[in-house]
C-alpha cells in the first residue's frame, strides 16, 4: 500500500498504522502520529486501519535549549 509519511511516499506491506510504523523504522519509538489530520494515540495504532493515499504525520520530541 502506498502512504505518505511526513510527505514522503512509503510503500508497505500492511494495512494498518501500526504496521506502516514499522515499516518505516519506527517500530517502538514514542512518537505521536496523526492520520489524515486526526490524532491517533499509541494504543490505538494497531487497530487503525489504513487506505492507499492516507496521510501520516510522526512527532518525535524534541530536548535541548
Amino acid at each position: 500500500m502506498k502512504v505518505f509519511l511526513n510527505g514522503e511516499a512509503l510503500e508497505f506491506d500492511g494495512a494498518t498504522l501500526a504496521e506502516a510504523l514499522a515499516a518505516a523504522g519506527y517500530g517502538e519509538a514514542r512518537v505521536a502520529t496523526a492520520v489524515n489530520e486526526e490524532f491517533v494515540p499509541a494504543g490505538a495504532r494497531a487497530a487503525t486501519p489504513l487506505s492507499p493515499g492516507d496521510r501520516i504525520e510522526v512527532v518525535t520530541a524534541r530536548q535541548g535549549g
